[in-house]
């Protein structure tokens, strides 16, 4: 199964954590919705204007899986909204995010430790179009 043209199911919700600690991350109808539709609205758009294959570092997360990986208790990634992506460095991961924040509508964007990696999310309804650094 295919998450959309460039992001299958197994990339979308696999986590050594959850090998590791045997939780069954797996979407509900309406994740995988969310899943389906901040793919279609940031990650395709971003993929096709790269021309290059994109990391996912972590999409969905359920609740059993983002409290182990010590995620935010508000995740987007239990939402299935959000996807942590890299390029393989923080000069092309830069690129990434200065292209995502100038070319797609999105709720947060997040350059995550000096562009280790970039955060996305996006949401059906109500887009703030939010810009954070965290460092």
């Amino acid at each position: 199964m295919k998450i959309s043209k460039h992001i299958s199911y197994i990339e979308a919700t696999q986590s050594n954590t959850a090998l590791i600690k045997k939780i069954n991350n797996v979407p509900n109808e309406i994740e995988l919705e969310a899943m389906k539709l901040v793919a279609e609205k940031c990650f395709e758009p971003l993929r096709t204007w790269y021309a290059k294959p994109i990391k996912i570092n972590s999409f969905f997360r359920c609740s059993s899986l983002n409290k182990a990986v010590g995620g935010s208790k508000t995740s987007g990634h239990v939402l299935g909204n959000s996807i942590d992506i890299s390029a393989g460095s923080k000069a092309e991961n830069k690129k990434l995010f200065d292209w995502l924040k100038e070319n797609t509508d999105f709720d947060q964007l997040i350059n995550e430790y000096n562009y280790s990696w970039v955060h996305v999310s996006f949401k059906r309804i109500k887009n703030r179009n939010m810009v954070l650094i965290i460092k």
